[in-house]
């Protein structure tokens, strides 16, 4: 990558502070389980400094996040995750340091939640189809206004004695594959990257375990891509470590988090808040790479 020419700053290294960050959690705004305002508390009582609210397709819970961060004294980042389109199929990307309010952004997301509704429905259908009690409202029941997310459907589910355990909803129903599961409708990766660039954000791949192989990494540097996710609950040791040297060798920065939606093992296998020990020199050299706010694309 050159970054003069692509308008982004040299990188520096920024003097090691000791300080952890995460960046990558979900809250009621999306799938998560928790209030805005408890994250931010849970991640404060992790001894964090900073957090980024990432959110499935809405920023509605970052003004409610910050609040609680300048309350209680730890900085939060105004994210998402995008599910978008790429060679191999499906793909979560985070967006950091989004603006609240950017109308282009946020009518984009508006079409992205209407789709997740859209798919919510459909699965309600599919699972009655199968014999199973439930239906649309049960699911937004569960979502509460909320980003509509299959956590919702799997909670509806046990709520309504369709299964016994959370787990069980993914594994017979919503799972990938399994009979209840409907595909969502996908913006291109790189029309998300462009929007995201054109309000001065930064994007990353989220969890990529093997599909972070060299020449993904390099096709989706092309198009957009700023830094990838090397830390995060399903990256084993030697993940890790791939993925840092890809990174390295490809001019990408590194982010990485808890992705924690739940203190339920099934939601969030990687535990607690800050539990993948991102230095907050990362978070340093993430904002170091920004653009500057220009005319977003049509979307």
């Amino acid at each position: 990558m050159d970054r003069a020419r692509d308008g982004i700053p040299p990188l520096t290294a920024p003097a090691p502070t000791g300080r952890l960050v995460d960046l990558h959690s979900h809250s009621t705004a999306s799938d998560g389980a928790f209030p805005p305002e408890e994250v931010v508390t849970r991640a404060h009582a992790a001894g964090l400094s900073a957090l980024a609210l990432t959110d499935h397709d809405t920023l509605e819970g970052v003004p409610r996040a910050m609040d609680a961060g300048a309350r209680l004294g730890i900085r939060v980042i105004s994210g998402c995750e995008f599910s978008v389109q790429v060679s191999w199929g499906e793909m979560h990307l985070l967006g950091y340091f989004l603006p609240v309010g950017h109308q282009p952004l946020e009518d984009f997301l508006a079409r992205t939640r209407a789709d997740r509704t859209r798919r919510g429905n459909e699965m309600a259908e599919r699972l009655r189809g199968l014999g199973l009690k439930v239906s649309a409202d049960d699911i937004l029941t569960e979502a509460d206004g909320g980003a509509v997310g299959r956590p919702h459907v799997a909670r509806a589910l046990l709520r309504l004695g369709q299964v016994t355990t959370i787990q069980e909803a993914f594994d017979r129903y919503i799972g990938w594959g399994r009979p209840g599961f409907v595909e969502k409708r996908l913006p291109s990766f790189r029309a998300v990257t462009e929007l995201v660039h054109s309000c001065g954000g930064v994007v990353s791949a989220a969890h990529l375990k093997d599909r972070g192989s060299r020449s993904n990494l390099t096709a989706l540097r092309k198009e957009g891509l700023d830094a990838v996710e090397t830390r995060h609950p399903s990256h084993d040791g030697d993940t890790r470590a791939r993925l840092t040297d890809l990174a390295a060798s490809l001019g990408l920065l590194r982010s990485g988090g808890s992705d924690w939606h739940d203190d339920e093992p099934g939601f969030s296998p990687g535990g607690h808040l800050g539990g993948q020990e991102v230095p907050e020199e990362w978070l340093v050299a993430l904002e170091g790479a920004r653009r500057e706010p220009r005319d977003p694309p049509a979307t």
